[in-house]
């Protein structure tokens, strides 16, 4: 900044030098002149003004503010003595102008200080100037020697703006689809909102549902109605806040509408299919009766956690469909299919649930040469994703939303894929469970397990495809380790027994033959960790184990634990662990160099996918800790809990088998056992499935969790 002041004060010098001299001032070398004539400033250009931060604009493009605005002019001023343009400084001249309500034209002017050439100049206009009033202005630079012509002249234009002091009215609001009485229909259904506010420069209405995130929505015309449209995701009481905004920015005051939504109806036509071994029929619990085909066969097992004890089989031959001989699903509106199913095979393409051939809605499984992949087709449009695993039940979920015009796909629960836009084809045919069916042809027969197909005339939000998904976990072993007899302590469903090795033993706190509170020389013997005892391990050679595996690895389950660490570890301790093909399938362990609890969960040896650790740090070891384990499957997601809480999480895709026992106190070491736990142990859970964030909050806090 300084050189530039340098620079500028030598041009005034030499520009004063040739006014007084009247002549041409020659410099340099024989031969050589150069004019030190000053060159006038740049007219200001219209794309460099602002009012405020809006842009200069008139007649429709006008600006409307608040209140009296600042002008902002980026004003140039050429190059000339061969100096850059940038160190030559310029001011600048603003200009106002309107016409009062006598009819008499009044003006303001600004002169406002030079600056440096391409930087801004600008004037925080008088409080004088009135309201709802056009007002033009231009601007002219000046560099203190020769002015530019305005920024209106030479093809320029003037700038308008009108300050607007009044708030506009608070909207009304209604509602056909959801009237302030009642309960309305409901989750997963469309349902319109008319906003409409009595000010005419309204131009925007912010509205937001309750904790929702805000959304602006703008009238064809100032101070036109608009229409809001909102698909309920969850029943229960409901609130729309709407503001109206104007054309300077005003926020009317907040409009709340409060109104009720019903739970989302039911399927027009579900089918359970855990109809009786023999049937030929499957029964539905609501909509037509679906014949079944040759191949077809009822009593096959159900998705554990299910309501239904079996489902249908069926062969993957031509023969292996169901039909109600009618169409469910009406194309040309919203429609959701959702089912359970078991692929029996994983090598070609083949059909869940269809309706009006391959060029209608397609649900099932779809072959690739990256291998397989879920898929929902409508009207030849296709959204994919999720991996079918051969034996493994999974729950889908085909959408196409008529208002949107797009198709998803949820599988266990989440949406995967991109939605695509779909047009449903002309004609329905029927429903089709198995199979695909074009006039007298077939094909794509299913091969695997199905259960629960439901057909809605709705939209199925993502909460409920969540919740259609949800397998309730399935207690597999709850251990209290409050007992032993003969080196044995039970599990209370009576199924897996822990056997205790030597430098394992029940600790059960004081017997009982005399009460500190009372003898002072009763000495002080702790409670158990929780209940009636825990286990004790010796860190050398204690452990508990039982017969066989408790928890499947290779799917969904969830583990429960209290443990505390005596004394200071120096060296890691496994907590619970069950072996795999590969070393443990997974472990839970403490690990004194991080600090920290730890999940470790093996990789697929067969995939050559390297082992998951998650971990998180405590600052006390020796106090007890409830730790949680949880492999979602589903979401392909391992989690570890601490006390209650959430505490890290990591991806893990085809984890590893284990056929080992469940074992309490070591862990799988270079082939051998080893990271013997010195500490208490009690409250050991094991289920199939996921438990819920509410379930492992309380998970171990008493015998009876």
């Amino acid at each position: 900044m300084n050189g530039a002041r340098t620079r500028a004060s030598r041009r005034v010098l030499l520009r004063l030098a040739a006014a007084g001299a009247a002549t041409a001032v020659v410099l340099g070398t024989a031969g050589t002149a150069h004019a030190a004539e000053n060159l006038p400033p740049s007219r200001p250009l219209v794309q460099d003004l602002l009012t405020d931060t809006s842009a200069c604009g008139a007649g429709d493009l006008r600006t409307y503010v608040g209140g009296a605005p600042t002008l902002r002019a980026t004003l140039y001023d050429p190059a000339e003595d061969d100096q850059e343009a940038e160190g030559n400084w310029v001011g600048g001249e603003f200009e106002l102008r309107w016409t009062d309500a006598d009819g008499v034209e009044q003006r303001r002017s600004r002169s406002v200080p030079a600056t440096l050439s391409g930087h801004a100049g600008q004037w925080a206009t008088p409080a004088d100037v009135p309201a709802d009033t056009v007002v033009s202005w231009h601007v002219r630079a000046d560099d203190g020697t020769a002015v530019s012509a305005w920024s209106s002249e030479d093809g320029g234009s003037a700038c308008e703006f009108v300050i607007d002091d009044e708030i506009p009215a608070a909207p009304a609001v209604g509602s056909p689809d959801y009237p302030t009485t009642g309960w309305s229909d409901g989750v997963g259904v469309y349902g319109e909102f008319t906003v409409d506010s009595a000010s005419d420069d309204v131009v925007g209405y912010s509205y937001s549902f309750k904790g929702g995130t805000p959304v602006t929505v703008r009238p064809e015309v100032p101070g036109g109605p608009v229409t809001v449209r909102h698909l309920p995701l969850k029943a229960g009481p409901e609130t729309l806040s709407v503001r109206a905004v104007d054309r300077a920015g005003w926020s009317s005051p907040t409009t709340t509408y409060d109104f009720a939504v019903a739970e989302g109806r039911g399927p027009v036509a579900a089918w359970a299919l855990a109809d009786p071994a023999g049937a030929g029929t499957a029964v539905p619990q609501t909509g037509p009766a679906a014949r079944a085909g040759a191949g077809v066969t009822f009593g096959a097992a159900a998705p554990a956690g299910r309501p239904n004890a079996t489902a249908a089989a069926f062969d993957g031959e031509p023969g292996a469909f169901l039909t109600p001989d009618t169409p469910v699903a009406d194309p040309d509106r919203t429609f959701a299919v959702s089912a359970w199913a078991r692929p029996g095979r994983t090598d070609r393409t083949m059909t869940v649930a269809s309706q009006g051939g391959s060029a209608g809605l397609v649900l099932g499984q779809l072959k690739q040469d990256g291998g397989a992949v879920w898929s929902f087709t409508v009207g030849g449009a296709r959204v994919f994703g999720g991996t079918p695993e051969t034996g493994k039940w999974a729950h889908l979920v085909g959408l196409y939303d008529a208002t949107t015009g797009r198709a998803r796909l949820y599988v266990d629960g989440h949406e995967v894929g991109t939605p695509v836009d779909a047009v449903p084809a002309g004609g329905a045919g029927d429903f089709q469970i198995g199979r695909i069916r074009q006039g007298a042809l077939s094909g794509a027969p299913w091969s695997g397990g199905l259960s629960e197909i439901h057909v809605y005339d709705r939209v199925v939000v993502a909460p409920e495809a969540a919740a259609l998904a949800r397998r309730e976990p399935t207690l597999l072993g709850s251990w209290s380790l409050d007992t032993a007899a003969d080196g044995v302590s039970p599990d209370r469903t009576g199924r897996a027994p822990f056997t205790l090795a030597p430098g394992a033993t029940l600790y059960t706190g004081s017997d009982g033959s005399c009460d500190p509170w009372l003898d002072p020389e009763c000495p002080y013997v702790p409670e158990p960790l929780t209940g009636a005892g825990h286990l004790q391990l010796d860190g050398v050679t204690g452990h508990a184990t039982t017969r066989e595996a408790v928890v499947d690895t290779a799917d969904s389950f969830t583990l429960g634990v209290t443990v505390r660490l005596t004394g200071t570890p120096d060296r890691p301790m496994t907590v619970l662990s069950q072996r795999g093909a590969h070393g443990d399938a997974f472990k839970v362990r403490y690990d004194p160099a991080s600090h920290a609890w730890q999940l470790v969960m093996a990789g697929n040896g067969a995939t050559g996918t390297p082992e998951t650790v998650v971990s998180h740090v405590v600052a006390d070891a020796g106090r007890s800790h409830r730790l949680a384990v949880v492999h979602d499957d589903a979401s392909d997601l391992i989690t570890l809990h601490v006390d209650g809480n959430t505490a890290a999480s990591a991806p893990l895709r085809n984890g590893s088998a284990s056929t080992g026992a469940l074992q309490i106190g070591r862990g799988t070491v270079g082939g051998g056992w080893g990271e013997q736990l010195r500490g208490d142990v009690d409250e050991v859970r094991a289920y199939a499935g996921v438990l819920s964030d509410q379930q492992i909050a309380v998970l171990g806090r008493s015998s009876d969790t």
